[in-house]
């Protein structure tokens, strides 16, 4: 590494990617908060706010046209279509942060995972994070109380063949205590 102070450094794109109910959010979260340097990548959803959640912090909530509209003019660097709702990662102000050095991290699913790592796969680093069983997951999202059973059903089905794919990812975390798991994350970063 070079000790020029000119030397311009290129951020990085980290996908964190887990199924619903394992601590993927408490986890990046934490994260963000304690690297200034990392920052929190804004997707841009069709669904509807969830209680505490505000636009520009947590989404940019759209309407379906306007997502439609964003999708035609190629303003996202994925995006997909998960339990009936849509997300995506605006392209211009990612890029533009990698440009600065700034380094982005995505609270994503595993189809925009690897989305990403096709675009830019030299600029991304792909961690899984694995629940510690299917069991403790669905505990988890019957407290949390955010879904129906039937989205629940749908995710725990969704995880089940997602955690095959494992091996696509450059790191692979088990969240069964997270202080370890967020110490895991931090050093990966």
């Amino acid at each position: 590494m070079s000790n020029d102070p000119t030397e311009h450094r290129r951020g990085l794109m980290l996908t964190v990617v887990s199924p619903s109910g394992v601590g993927k959010t408490s986890l990046t979260r934490r994260l963000v908060a304690d690297h200034p340097d990392l920052h929190l990548s804004i997707s841009a959803t069709t669904r509807e706010a969830r209680p505490g959640e505000h636009e520009g912090r947590d989404y940019h909530f759209v309407d379906k046209a306007e997502f439609d509209r964003m999708v035609a003019a190629d303003e996202f660097l994925e995006w997909a279509e998960v339990y009936g709702n849509r997300y995506g990662s605006p392209k211009k102000p990612i890029m533009a942060a990698l440009e600065h050095g700034q380094s982005i991290l995505f609270d994503i699913d595993f189809q925009g995972a690897m989305s990403i790592a096709d675009y830019a796969p030299t600029d991304t680093v792909k961690v899984y994070i694995l629940p510690p069983s299917l069991a403790e997951m669905s505990r988890r999202l019957h407290a949390r109380s955010q879904d129906s059973e039937e989205v629940i059903t749908k995710r725990l089905a969704r995880a089940k063949s997602e955690v095959s794919l494992w091996a696509k990812f450059d790191y692979v975390l088990l969240n069964d205590d997270f202080d370890r798991a967020y110490a895991q994350l931090a050093h990966i970063f």
